[in-house]
């Protein structure tokens, strides 16, 4: 017995020590970087973000709305059921000096039971009213309202997804481009060191050279952190958990657009961007809505009827009851006469909301038209910036050599190579800059003008 209780400790000890192969196997998935291109990140913030869900979620009550707006023209049914318990019996009153009083003063005697019921149903069905119709125009057009609200905070998010992962992009060429730069100081600070102890080079080029590298290191470093920060930016654009490795993947380049889709995109701008299209329906619900304020204006007519069981006992012996069965039909006529002018005066509230949202609606179309050009103009200029910044890098990577070169050969100053390479790093950077400026307002057009992702 005490040997099978050692074996079975030891088996336990074995059980908890080690780690499982399945628990290896899930920290290595969850170490694994999620892969994300442009277009997968695209994908999932119209899955994932939280205001494309929460104009989602309005579509569906707009589609509520619309059956609540139709519910209007349908006919009200109810159904009743009540019981009274008379504390105090009703009375009812016999005047003096006749045949069944034939006294000098009123009379009273009870009438009925102690306990009273009465069971029914009702109907109402409109047969004319001015609002009903109007308000299925109001439920329908916001129902196209909800549809374009969703597209545009489709395109914001996708945006908004573009802007991050272009950061992320930029902010790994910073860091690729200042690991080159501390590359070529490490390169350089050890072939100055190398030389001062054949006695080529001097104490001060040693001791600039250490400088250059002690100060060239900050940057990477700097670059990096801002690296992790465009990532944290971009897990939150995409409600990532930020405990979550990302591995972007994509072309860090422009590609210009073409000519014959950028002017039909131009001049389709005001129709198809989501806020100028959002903003005429608006206008339009507004306009409808003038048109059920003035409604009250006029009549409304109803048909209704009502089928009813009443019964009046004490005994509480239900089957023995007596009921008397009461149905009626007619026809319910409303006419406002007089509200004390509070119909003209919300006529007028209605109004001057539908003109506010007309002006609004122009400043916006102005306003588009200011941001088109604007991102047409930052497209130009990224573009020129671009061209002469490769032009650059080129020339500053063959600087660096021949001040390396020259250097080495004790014909040139190490302020020369220094300077060669704080240019090319500046270059590097430089071009990077502009690239992400052209794709950040290539993002901007498309957005603007309505284009799809």
């Amino acid at each position: 017995m005490n040997r099978m209780k050692k074996m079975i400790l030891l088996v336990c000890a074995v059980h908890f020590l080690m780690p499982s192969a399945g628990n290896r196997t899930l920290s290595a998935e969850e170490a694994r970087p999620l892969e994300l291109t442009l277009e997968k990140a695209i994908s999932l913030v119209l899955d994932q973000n939280r205001d494309v869900l929460m104009a989602d979620q309005e579509r569906f009550k707009s589609e509520s709305q619309i059956r609540e707006a139709r519910s209007g023209a349908f006919p009200t049914v109810n159904v009743s059921a009540n019981y009274t318990r008379n504390v105090m019996l009703p009375v009812m009153f016999l005047s003096p000096n006749t045949q069944l009083n034939p006294t000098n003063s009123t009379q009273t005697f009870e009438i009925g039971s102690s306990n009273s019921y009465a069971m029914g149903a009702s109907i109402t069905q409109p047969l004319y009213s001015q609002k009903v119709g109007v308000a299925l125009e109001i439920a329908n057009t916001y129902h196209d309202y909800a549809e374009v609200s969703y597209r545009s905070a489709q395109q914001d998010a996708v945006l908004a997804v573009k802007k991050s992962f272009y950061m992320v992009m930029l902010a790994q060429k910073l860091v690729d481009a200042n690991r080159q730069g501390l590359d070529v100081a490490k390169a350089n600070y050890e072939n100055v060191q190398s030389l001062y102890k054949f006695g080529k080079a001097s104490e001060f080029d040693l001791l600039r050279a250490e400088v250059q590298l002690a100060n060239t290191e900050p940057l990477l470093t700097s670059a990096e952190n801002n690296l992790l920060l465009a990532s944290n930016a971009l897990k939150n654009t995409l409600a990532l958990p930020q405990e979550t490795s990302l591995a972007v993947k994509g072309e860090f380049a422009y590609e210009e657009l073409s000519g014959e889709v950028s002017d039909a995109a131009k001049r389709n701008a005001l129709s198809a961007n989501p806020v100028i299209a959002g903003l005429s329906l608006q206008e339009s619900m507004l306009v409808k809505n003038i048109k059920i304020e003035q409604a009250n204006f006029y009549p409304t007519i109803n048909l209704i009827g009502a089928y009813q069981w009443q019964s009046q006992d004490n005994t509480f012996k239900v089957n023995d009851y007596r009921w008397a069965k009461i149905f009626n039909v007619g026809l319910q006529f409303s006419y406002p006469v007089f509200d004390g002018f509070r119909t003209s005066a919300r006529v007028d509230e209605a109004t001057v909301d539908r003109q506010k949202i007309y002006y609004a609606r122009l400043k916006a179309e102005e306003g588009l038209k200011i941001q088109i050009q604007s991102a047409d103009l930052k497209m130009e200029e990224a573009k020129k910036r671009i061209a002469g910044q490769e032009k650059n890098i080129a020339q500053a990577e063959k600087a660096v050599r021949i001040a390396q070169s020259r250097f080495k050969n004790g014909v040139g100053t190490q302020f020369d190579l220094l300077d060669t390479q704080v240019a090319m790093t500046r270059t590097r950077t430089n071009y990077a800059q502009a690239i992400y400026d052209f794709l950040v307002a290539k993002a901007e057009w498309q957005h603007a003008v309505g284009l799809p992702n």
